[in-house]
């Protein structure tokens, strides 16, 4: 098996100071990449500045022969975001990968959540990852070729009083499956991680229904290899989620059930959809869409087909 490296190439890591974003920045580094270490230094619900979490990476990465410098741009904001890759173009020339892991959390949920709470997540997760990929998109599409890492969270599932975070993360989502249409035709893929691990991100979900000791397992370093791929010129997939930790590696997806097909001229009466509830919710047979015309396509397939004329053989 071929090492995967990353000689020459130049990845920018957000929310690098601490946690999960550090140990991607080390790894990266330890891999041969040149790296810009964004990280903000506030608290995790996006409060202060502080230089030294980037600053201490950088000289923990540079101490082990890598090459890294710090940044301590904001993601939320077009200009922060356009410096982060700035710092990158200025310090090693390129930018080859950018990983948006930049986060904060914040609990609430309905009814008592604050609008203001929503807003700070959406725009730290989901515009915090829409601009620095938009400042990339240019030196990508010039060199043909780059490699964006995006991250949600199994937290995309449901937790009742994480609204807020819940909700950017699946925008996340949405934003890679747009993005990788758009980068396809020029050698840019866009995917995204969804990490198991217990940070000060997550320190507060129980793991066996009661907050612990973080086990060893759940720690970032086992999140990491995936995102290594996933940012590498190598990496097989494109607009996909995948998760890691605790030593697994899995596959998440959007899929469709085949459902229930009303036929007929009339349109369907609301008992008719209750009366086959069962055949909408199968999930045999079910299939995952490439993008919004493979759903449409297969989705709407039955009023495109040849229509057979009556008694015809």
């Amino acid at each position: 098996m071929n090492a995967l490296r990353f000689d020459g190439r130049v990845a920018v890591v957000t929310g690098a100071g601490r946690g999960i974003g550090r140990a991607y920045a080390h790894l990266l580094a330890a891999r041969g990449a040149s790296v810009v270490v964004n990280d903000l230094g506030g608290s995790r619900e996006g409060d202060g500045i502080d230089a030294a979490p980037a600053q201490s990476v950088v000289e923990e990465i540079v101490a082990a022969g890598g090459q890294a410098v710090a940044d301590t741009n904001d993601v939320s904001t077009l200009d922060g975001g356009s410096a982060i890759i700035d710092s990158a173009i200025r310090h090693f020339g390129r930018i080859d990968a950018v990983v948006n892991n930049a986060g904060i959390v914040k609990y609430g949920g309905l009814p008592n959540v604050e609008l203001s709470n929503v807003e700070r997540n959406l725009d730290v997760h989901l515009i915090g990852s829409f601009t620095t990929t938009r400042a990339a998109w240019p030196y990508f599409v010039e060199q043909g070729y780059g490699r964006v890492v995006l991250t949600t969270s199994s937290g995309v599932f449901g937790l009742d009083n994480n609204l807020p975070y819940a909700s950017a993360k699946a925008g996340v989502i949405g934003l890679a499956r747009s993005a990788k249409l758009a980068g396809e035709p020029h050698g840019i893929r866009v995917n995204v991680i969804a990490p198991a691990a217990v940070t000060r991100m997550a320190v507060d979900i129980p793991l066996d229904g009661q907050t612990q000791e973080v086990p060893d397992f759940m720690s970032p370093e086992a999140v990491a290899p995936m995102v290594a791929v996933l940012a590498h010129e190598s990496c097989p997939a494109n607009g996909e989620i995948y998760t890691a930790g605790g030593g697994r590696f899995a596959r998440l997806f959007i899929a469709s059930t085949e459902g229930y097909l009303h036929r007929g001229s009339d349109f369907a009466a609301p008992e008719e959809v209750v009366a086959n509830w069962q055949e909408i919710n199968d999930e045999e047979g079910y299939y995952v869409p490439e993008d919004l015309p493979s759903w449409s396509n297969s989705f709407l397939r039955h009023q495109f087909a040849p229509q057979t004329r009556s008694g015809a053989q």
